[in-house]
């Protein structure tokens, strides 16, 4: 009987979003940037075959995407990306800080359209994706908004995902992957409202949503990837949500590592949990990790934070 395929699913936040439209495509052409060579050298050593890039700027035609994607020769033939959420103008004053026109007025934030959107790059070829990215926050079943603080302007253009939330087929030689991509907001930089910690557990209960056949059949073969900026023991936000979710039978949790980025101890939230790539209940799971080498060795520099504070996460899986 022939081996079943294994597939390496992961997501990486890569630190590729720059000050302005443009730039990303400008520094990956001028390969002199050494955070993106030290991403795209992490990539290239774990080769994933789905990978979801979170953190990367948006463009219309997708020029930087494609840019980037090719210098990995014909590892990544398939490309994906939406525009997101992130830097979309609103034209109010969403944080109500009295000003206009600022990152934390656009329906996420964002300091121009497409700052900080996500991507996905596979072997395999990608069919048509389902986007969630245009649900208001308050038409999610159970949402619960910060009370009082948004007035009904807002109301009507505050969407819930920061980035975007994607179901996007991906035509695995045996057979489809509904491969469900997101990228949730940290649940700090506000105030007593606490309005990103409630979006960021929103962010996440919409795929417990969607599993529950919320918006259509739920997927029968999934992975959910992205940065879920929520850690399900430490730092802030609902870590309780996260623990939860984890725990939902329909998905498993590999646990490839208990930290995917490193911030500072003193100032920061110190090293946190907060990338994830979660099969569904039915795949085998061969492997998983996060490229996190010890100090002085492998890509990430003397301080492992050659290529930012996140840390690429895979899972090895097979039917």
């Amino acid at each position: 009987m022939a081996a079943a395929d294994t597939y390496r699913i992961a997501t990486y936040a890569t630190p590729l979003s720059r000050d302005g439209p443009g730039l990303l495509l400008r520094d990956i052409l001028k390969a002199e940037d050494s955070q993106i060579a030290t991403s795209q050298a992490v990539i290239a050593h774990i080769a994933p075959d789905v990978l979801v890039l979170t953190d990367f700027d948006y463009d219309l035609d997708g020029v930087a995407l494609n840019a980037f994607a090719d210098t990995f020769g014909d590892l990544f033939p398939h490309r994906f990306a939406l525009r997101p959420n992130t830097g979309l103008a609103t034209g109010l004053d969403l944080d109500r800080n009295g000003r206009l026109g600022e990152p934390r007025d656009a329906i996420g934030y964002g300091r121009f359209a497409g700052d900080g959107g996500m991507a996905i790059l596979s072997r395999f070829a990608l069919s048509e994706a389902t986007d969630l990215s245009g649900l208001l926050w308050r038409d999610l079943p159970g949402a619960t908004l910060p009370e009082g603080f948004y007035p009904p302007e807002v109301l009507e253009v505050q969407r819930l995902s920061t980035s975007g939330h994607w179901i996007v087929p991906v035509d695995l030689p045996d057979g489809p992957l509904s491969l469900m991509a997101f990228a949730a907001t940290p649940p700090v930089f506000d105030g007593p409202e606490d309005r990103n910690g409630l979006r960021n557990r929103d962010e996440l209960r919409l795929w417990q949503v969607v599993l529950d056949g919320g918006f259509g059949p739920a997927p029968d073969s999934f992975v959910i990837a992205g940065n879920a900026n929520l850690d399900p023991a430490d730092g802030d936000g609902f870590s309780d949500a996260m623990a939860d979710f984890l725990a939902d039978p329909r998905l498993q949790d590999p646990l490839p590592g208990l930290d995917t980025a490193d911030w500072p101890e003193e100032g920061g939230p110190g090293n946190l949990r907060v990338s994830y790539v979660l099969p569904s209940a039915d795949w085998r799971v061969a492997d998983a990790g996060v490229y996190w080498p010890a100090p002085g060795a492998g890509l990430l520099g003397s301080d492992g934070l050659a290529a930012g504070p996140h840390h690429l996460v895979w899972v090895d899986i097979s039917r």
